[in-house]
C-alpha cells in the first residue's frame, strides 16, 4: 500500500495561531503510513468568478494539493460564530469552476481550538453544512472542541496534557479509519 496523504487546512492565517499549533500537534499523532501536510491558504486572492477558469499559481497549487490528498483535516478557529474568511475563500476556490470540485469525495475531519470552552462549536456546524454541499463525507464523532491553554502544547510541539492527548489520539485513530473507508 502506498503512503496516503492528508491535507491539513488551518482556518487561521495568523503566524502564532493556536489552531496551527493544534494542527501541528495532531499531525504528530498520525501513523507513519499517513503523511500530513499543511496546505497553504494565506497567499490566495479573494475568490472572483471572473478568474476561476484561469487561476493564479497559488490557487492552482491549492487545487492540485487538494486533488492529490486522500483526506482533508480542517483545524479552525471561529470568527463571529462562523467560518474564518481565509477558510471560506479556500473552500470556494477549490470547488470552482462548477463541475470541477476538488473537494468532492475527500473524507474530512474537523477540529478546533479556542480560549473558550466551546469556542469552535458554531464554526464546526457551519463547516459541516458547507462540506455536505461540497460532497465531502465528514467524520461525525468525536467532535473536537479544544479549550486552548498556554500549557497545552509542550516544547516539542506535542500535547502535554495526558487526558487531552489520549482524546486527540482517539480522534486521529477514528479519522484514519474514516479515510481508509473512503480510500480510492
Amino acid at each position: 500500500m502506498s503512503t496516503r496523504k492528508i491535507g491539513v487546512i488551518v482556518g487561521s492565517i495568523r503566524k502564532e495561531s493556536i489552531n496551527r499549533k493544534l494542527a501541528e500537534a495532531l499531525m504528530k499523532l498520525f501513523p507513519d503510513d499517513l503523511r500530513c501536510e499543511i496546505l497553504r491558504i494565506d497567499d490566495i486572492p479573494v475568490f472572483n468568478q471572473d478568474n476561476e477558469t484561469a487561476p493564479i499559481e497559488s490557487v492552482a497549487r491549492l487545487r492540485r494539493e487538494v486533488a492529490e490528498a486522500d483526506g482533508i483535516l480542517f483545524v479552525t478557529p471561529e470568527h463571529n460564530r462562523s467560518l474564518p474568511t481565509a477558510l471560506k475563500n479556500a473552500l470556494d476556490w477549490a470547488s470552482r469552476p462548477y463541475g470541477d470540485n476538488k473537494w468532492a469525495g475527500k473524507p474530512a475531519g474537523i477540529a478546533g481550538a479556542s480560549p473558550g470552552a466551546v469556542g469552535t462549536a458554531a464554526v464546526q456546524q457551519h463547516l459541516r453544512s458547507v462540506l455536505g454541499y461540497l460532497d465531502m463525507p465528514t467524520l461525525g464523532q468525536p467532535e473536537v472542541f479544544i479549550q486552548f491553554k498556554d500549557d497545552l502544547i509542550d516544547g516539542q510541539g506535542g500535547i502535554s496534557v495526558d487526558s487531552t492527548r489520549e482524546f486527540l489520539q482517539g480522534f486521529v485513530n477514528r479519522y484514519v479509519q474514516w479515510v481508509e473507508k473512503f480510500a480510492r
